[in-house]
């Protein structure tokens, strides 16, 4: 069977693995002084492709459930992870609905977390990405919103605490 390899350059080795073992749920089983990997079997990997203006590179990374209860046990570990939980909800993204939450690691990498309930025929329409700080009506994974002054303009779902950068919405 085949791996899908993700490695991610970090400031601070400690910091990082406490994060990553509190979000999968796991120890490393590999830990040096300069490097940690994980030999995950759950989650298996949903890769996505697109091209709606934002930067190129890693936009964000994310953990696919498949039923309530593995979200609720994701949900949780994201709420004992160090950093602020973004519970955006019921959302349509990426041609899909879904029910998500958004965490930062350490280094400012989104990460996303969600269960897809079905199919959309629209790209997204996201409550908490439809309007930025200014007003202007971003894209899904387009330009990353400023959560903050969405949640003051919308009255939607608001962050434990403003991330720097926010994610944008799919999966």
């Amino acid at each position: 069977m085949k791996r899908l390899h993700v490695h991610v350059a970090v400031a601070d080795l400690q910091q990082s693995v406490r994060f990553y073992a509190t979000l999968f749920a796991a120890e490393p089983t590999v830990l040096k002084d300069d490097y940690a990997k994980w030999m995950l079997e759950d989650p298996r990997v949903n890769f996505a492709i697109s091209a709606r203006g934002a930067a190129a590179g890693i936009e964000h990374l994310g953990i696919q459930v498949e039923d309530e209860a593995e979200l609720a046990d994701v949900h949780a570990r994201l709420r004992r992870a160090e950093g602020p939980v973004l519970d955006e909800g019921a959302t349509t993204c990426c041609y899909a609905t879904s029910t998500k939450a958004w965490i930062a690691d350490p280094t400012g990498i989104a990460w996303e977390t969600f269960l897809t309930t079905g199919e959309h025929t629209t790209y997204g329409d996201s409550a908490l990405i439809q309007r930025s700080g200014a007003g202007v009506v971003t894209a899904c994974c387009g330009p990353k919103p400023d959560f903050a002054a969405m949640a003051a303009a919308s009255g939607g779902p608001k962050p434990d605490a403003a991330p720097e950068t926010a994610p944008s919405c799919c999966g």
